[in-house]
């Protein structure tokens, strides 16, 4: 496994059930539900307290967080500032200004990290470095347009490094996936990382590529991911036979290293971009450094498209 693992598994199982649990009262249906382990007990005052700091927020219902949650979600209402630059702590801006979107998605993200059992001090540190992220330089990716999912034009595209042995990987297959489908304004590229320690993740990225020169990229991509407890030389092969794909001419690609060159080009153009670790979303070039989740996603399209339009800016609420 990639550095940085154990802390990334632990939100993925929170912003799973987080996604589930907490964000259809006001985001819509979708998410995946996963066990999280029983929260520190919170004494019965500050569980109150906090209760009382979350509520009256204008379409917002922050009830089914563990009470540990709802205490650092009340401090990072209580201490940080909302983006839109008003002269307000988040939880007021919440309050007095409900027309301010853009507090609401903020307000989302942090849930979701207190849901995953971040302090608020962390909290507020990794929201801001989430919005710096916006204003800094960002990492330009070629792509391959028959590795990508959804409209050319779109005006958010993410580019996903990605290793076909990695389970959060097969996780986040979906997700992006059914991003592209609900927003016609993002698109997902995907790039190649083969992990030096999964045996399989170079031939299985080679037979996607493969796949790719046969025009059946994607469905070699599911196939792979479906399969993915199981990946072996053979296996690879017998799933490309499924696919209408010839395994000896797979099988001689494979053996002259046909796609070697192209596989470590993308590595390095990652490693370059910063990438320690997969599954590694790059949002128009920006690294997407939380969290990822259904909640998570559709949030930083939003952002995104809002920095867009405002030309290198947040939009006052």
């Amino acid at each position: 496994m990639a550095p940085k693992r154990s802390r990334i598994a632990a939100r993925w199982v929170t912003c799973l059930w987080f996604a589930a649990a907490v964000a259809p009262a006001y985001a819509g249906p979708g998410g995946h539900a996963a066990a999280t382990p029983a929260p520190a007990p919170v004494p019965e005052p500050v569980a109150k307290a906090a209760a009382m700091a979350l509520s009256d927020v204008p379409g917002m219902d922050f009830s089914e967080l563990p009470a540990a949650a709802k205490r650092e979600l009340a401090t990072v209402f209580a201490d940080e500032f909302c983006y839109c630059g008003c002269p307000h702590s988040l939880g007021a801006c919440l309050k007095q200004h409900t027309g301010c979107r853009h507090a609401k998605r903020m307000a989302l993200l942090a849930a979701s990290e207190t849901a995953a059992g971040v302090a608020a001090t962390d909290v507020i540190i990794e929201l801001s470095k989430y919005y710096q992220s916006f204003s800094e330089r960002r990492a330009s990716f070629k792509v391959d347009d028959r590795q990508c999912f959804g409209a050319k034009d779109a005006p958010v595209t993410l580019v996903e490094y990605s290793d076909f042995e990695c389970p959060f990987c097969a996780v986040a297959r979906p997700m992006l996936q059914d991003l592209v489908k609900a927003r016609k304004t993002a698109r997902v590229c995907f790039a190649p990382f083969p992990l030096s320690g999964h045996p399989n993740a170079m031939p299985a990225a080679q037979a996607a590529l493969f796949a790719r020169d046969k025009g059946k990229f994607w469905e070699m991509h599911d196939l792979l991911f479906e399969n993915q407890m199981t990946l072996s030389p053979t296996e690879i092969r017998r799933l490309a036979s499924t696919l209408g794909l010839d395994p000896r001419e797979l099988g001689k690609a494979t053996d002259a290293g046909k796609y070697v060159d192209e596989l470590n080009a993308s590595k390095d153009a990652g490693k370059a971009a910063g990438v320690d670790h997969t599954p590694s979303v790059y949002v128009n070039g920006r690294l997407l450094n939380l969290g990822l989740s259904p909640v998570m996603l559709e949030h930083t399209v939003d952002d995104e498209l809002e920095w867009q339009a405002n030309k290198g800016a947040w939009a006052a609420d």
